[in-house]
């Protein structure tokens, strides 16, 4: 079993007679706070307006004003959206990093820079535009001094509208977009952008290096975040109960879902709310609230990241053992510890999957996309109830707050399903054919037991939930045979969760000796991968996990290749030790290991320069 951990190699230089159309990075380098989010938003948007595949993924620090921030815009006329490698145009309007960032640029690299940085002067292989942004904002008819510092940002929106022939029509429609109902704000943003533009006219020099033409990809698609994407999922899923603390990158899910529930979940008659979201004083209590609601009948769910995980364990031991629906959406983030909070990472996979003391094993989904992002927010709440118990879903940082391109979601038209829950009229039934509800007993062979829900009015619906020792009619018990009975059935439980949960999905020749196996946001730079691969006379099968407890097909891929590489984005390969403890012993040594660490998200060529080095001496 061989383990390689990506590393930052150079990049080759493209050739300056090449020009790419369509096909190109952008990166801005700016200062936390400075509202050039909205200008990179909108420059992000004009592009996806104009019919073309694009990608925006925010470098942002975790909690201080000034500290510096990175945007990169991606732009592929083939679709691939995941973060490239190569930087190919380079904004710069930070003073703190702008010498650092353009000694990182491979040469041919453009860079445009805001004048006071002379930075011309630190290397002689970049194309280098100066631009004056200040006098250009300061220009701008009625605005304050604080507002023209804004501006500034627009400015360069206008600068590379015009170098990359950004259609101007596009560009104020985005500007609109961004600032609606802010007559004055559209105003003066769309004169920010024409001076960068008229700027750029007059005194630079045509790019034939990068352009933009309009395509016809994106009708009819949507950007939007994953965060936002689980939040309407949240409301399709039937959510009522909301219990949260505050933490990166998970915070943007709940705050989407608030605004959606005030127009959705409010009883159109009277106007009264029939949801309730409650920000609670700790990870703690957020999630024992969940349990309380779900224990009473609501579909409750709670949002967190790595950090909340660690101090849910305890709780979700209970949920666990005392079979509790609840829906846990875990974030994650760079840890250890504190970590690195606003960095992207796979690094929960083991502590979810036997979160809490004892023997447990958690449900968790693993959506690859802000389509599955909605999907699996549903699901969760489906499955919560179906085996009464927690389920974790788990997003990352690059999916959850990133800028992804989907189809728009559509409308559910199955009914809910609330699992084996026990009316009074089911109560009767049981009664009259001589038996008992035993609130822990297996009847149907499937591990799931039936339950009631507090408030149903019959005298044989009331039962103890417990997270000590208990027999099938939730007695208390430390009696080692009652003990072990229900441990079994638990165990039971989840084995039946196999083919409940959402299936992995396979692309490529069953015939090929190499399987790639990878889950979760690294899906869409292992699509961009594989054809590299292709290319390099590598043909690949790829296996997308999206759950676990693992489906057979998992292991039947494993099988009938001669050799799989497990790409994920941690340090410890986690997803691979989780494997070993599922799959055939003798299987083990065909697994290995493709890691990625450093916080960034994980791009094509990272994956496919790995998987060649060690498949080349093979075939040498």
């Amino acid at each position: 079993m061989s383990t390689l951990a990506v590393e930052q190699a150079p990049s080759k230089v493209r050739s300056s007679a090449q020009a790419a159309v369509n096909d190109f990075s952008i990166q801005v380098a700016t200062a936390n706070g400075s509202g050039s989010q909205s200008s990179n938003n909108i420059l992000m948007r004009s592009i996806f307006q104009m019919g073309i595949p694009v990608s925006g993924k925010n470098l942002f620090p975790s909690n201080i004003q000034g500290l510096p921030t990175w945007f990169t815009i991606r732009v592929n006329k083939d679709g691939y959206i995941s973060r490239k490698k190569e930087i190919d145009i380079l904004v710069c309007m930070n003073p703190e990093t702008a010498v650092e960032d353009v000694k990182a640029l491979d040469p041919g690299t453009v860079c445009i820079y805001d004048a006071p940085l002379r930075l011309n002067k630190v290397r002689e292989d970049i194309i280098f535009f100066e631009i004056p942004f200040a006098k250009l904002a300061a220009a701008i008819p009625d605005t304050e001094a604080k507002i023209r510092k804004l501006l500034a940002n627009m400015c360069y929106v206008g600068v590379l509208a015009e170098l990359l022939q950004v259609e101007f029509a596009e560009v104020e429609k985005a500007i609109a977009k961004q600032f609606k109902g802010k007559e004055k704000a559209v105003k003066i943003n769309v004169l920010a952008y024409k001076a960068g533009a008229e700027y750029a006219k007059a005194n630079l020099p045509k790019l034939e290096k990068f352009r933009l033409e309009r395509m016809n990809k994106t009708a009819g698609k949507i950007i939007i975040e994953g965060n936002a994407a689980a939040a309407i999922g949240c409301l399709m899923g039937g959510c009522t109960v909301v219990a949260w603390y505050p933490i990166t990158p998970s915070s943007s899910l709940v705050e989407s879902f608030i605004p959606l529930a005030k127009k959705y979940r409010c009883d159109p008659l009277t106007g009264k709310a029939t949801f309730a979201v409650v920000q609670a004083e700790d990870e703690l209590a957020s999630i024992g609230m969940v349990l309380g609601a779900g224990w009473a009948g609501a579909r409750a769910m709670t949002s967190t990241s790595g950090p909340g995980i660690s101090l849910m364990s305890e709780f979700v031991g209970l949920a666990y053992y005392a079979e509790i629906p609840s829906v846990i959406f875990d974030v994650q983030r760079v840890g250890p510890s504190t970590g690195l909070p606003t960095r992207t990472m796979q690094g929960d996979i083991l502590a979810v999957a036997f979160l809490s003391h004892g023997d447990t094993k958690q449900i968790f989904l693993l959506p690859g996309s802000v389509q599955e992002c909605y999907e699996m927010a549903a699901e969760s709440f489906e499955l919560a109830e179906k085996f009464q118990a927690p389920i974790f879903v788990l997003l990352d940082l690059d999916l959850g707050m990133n800028n992804w391109m989907a189809d728009p979601f559509p409308y559910p038209t199955k009914p809910i399903e609330r699992g084996k829950v026990l009316s009074a009229a089911d109560l009767d039934k049981l009664k009259e054919q001589g038996k008992a509800f035993e609130r822990y007993r297996d009847v149907d062979g499937d591990g799931i037991p039936y339950r009631t829900l507090p408030g149903t009015e019959h005298p044989l619906a009331a039962y103890f939930t417990r997270g000590t020792g208990h027999n099938e009619k939730a007695q208390y018990s430390e009696k080692p045979e009652d003990y072990a009975r229900n441990m079994e059935r638990l165990s039971r439980k989840f084995d039946t969760a196999r083919n409940s949960v959402p299936h992995p999905v396979l692309n490529g020749d069953r015939g090929t000796e190499v399987g790639i196996l990878a889950y979760g946001s690294t899906d869409s730079p292992m699509q961009e991968a594989r054809d590299q691969l292709t290319a390099q006379g590598i043909k690949t099968e790829y296996l997308r996990l999206r759950a676990y407890p693992f489906h057979d097909s998992v292991q039947q891929f494993i099988e009938r290749k001669k050799r799989v590489y497990i790409v994920e984005q941690n340090r410890d390969a986690q997803m691979l030790q989780l494997l070993k403890t599922d799959v055939k012993p003798e299987l083990i040594l065909k697994l290995n290991s493709v890691l990625h660490y450093n916080g960034l998200p994980v791009d094509a060529r990272s994956i496919s320069d790995a998987i060649v080095k060690m498949e080349r001496p093979r075939h040498s």
